[in-house]
């Protein structure tokens, strides 16, 4: 993947909530190359690393108008049973440290070149 296409890659996923940038877990988890499963697991792990500016768990209200904007499956019908973690760009760096996948590597080292 080219330069630019991976900046339009990043750019493309990145929200705005709480007046915050932030990446959703299931897109960091696919910029990584990892399962979301993994990513939470390796988070839960060194929660120490993710203090509250870093990371936070999506509210209910938060979750459902995402899920509504972007016509995912409802509840009980393959959809997730907690709501997503949202990664600011130090919480998003921080995974790539905890991951320690190749990808994670390459991707936390195009961040801090670049500062998307």
């Amino acid at each position: 993947m080219s330069k630019t296409s991976l900046a339009v890659s990043v750019e493309s996923r990145i929200l705005v909530l709480r007046e915050q940038k932030v990446i959703l877990d299931t897109d960091l988890a696919e910029l990584y190359g990892v399962p979301v499963k993994r990513l939470n697991e390796q988070v839960k792990r060194n929660q120490e690393r993710f203090p509250s500016d870093f990371m936070f768990r999506l509210t209910a209200e938060e979750n459902e108008a995402l899920r509504s904007q972007n016509a995912t499956s409802k509840m009980g019908r393959g959809g997730r049973r907690y709501a997503p973690y949202a990664f600011t760009e130090h919480g998003a760096i921080m995974a790539a440290t905890v991951l320690n996948s190749e990808r994670a590597v390459e991707m936390s080292v195009f961040v801090v070149r670049d500062e998307l």
